[in-house]
């Protein structure tokens, strides 16, 4: 496959993996931490009004669904990509990183919240999903 093409398909890929592994562990996580009672976690209004009722666990999940998604996504991405795996990896960090800094705008997120998830859930988690990509398609290269 031609190298441009098969690295606009790994930046397909990296967006498509990320995207659905955050919304599939946030489609779970009331399963798993229950909203507080009268909460509709799906609707934003819902969440801007009542927000100030979630204690510190009810943010795991989403915590998980933002750094997951995007180490889901760089490591897809960098896994595809011909050339240049670690800049697509990162890309796909910055590009979840941006969603996140519009979800930090949109909801009134706790302060130790918003910096937990905009410092450790995107560009590092880019970071190691390009690392993880490049040692598994080492490790494969020699097998």
């Amino acid at each position: 496959m031609n190298p441009v093409l098969k690295n606009i398909f790994a930046v397909i890929v990296g967006v498509i993996i990320g995207s659905a592994a955050n919304m599939g562990i946030v489609m779970i996580s009331g399963h798993i931490i229950p909203p507080p009672t009268g909460v509709d976690v799906t609707n934003m209004d819902s969440l801007k009004a009542s927000l100030h009722l979630f204690k510190p666990i009810h943010f795991l999940f989403p915590f998980l669904a933002h750094a997951l998604g995007t180490l889901g996504g760089a490591l897809g991405a960098a896994f595809v990509a011909a050339t240049h795996r670690m800049r697509f990896a990162f890309g796909i960090g910055i590009f979840f990183l941006m969603g996140g800094i519009t979800s930090i705008l949109m909801l009134p997120s706790p302060v130790w919240f918003a910096a937990l998830d905009l410092i450790v859930a995107y560009l590092p988690m880019g970071w190691l999903g390009g690392k993880i990509a490049i040692a598994a398609k080492k490790q494969v290269a020699v097998d």
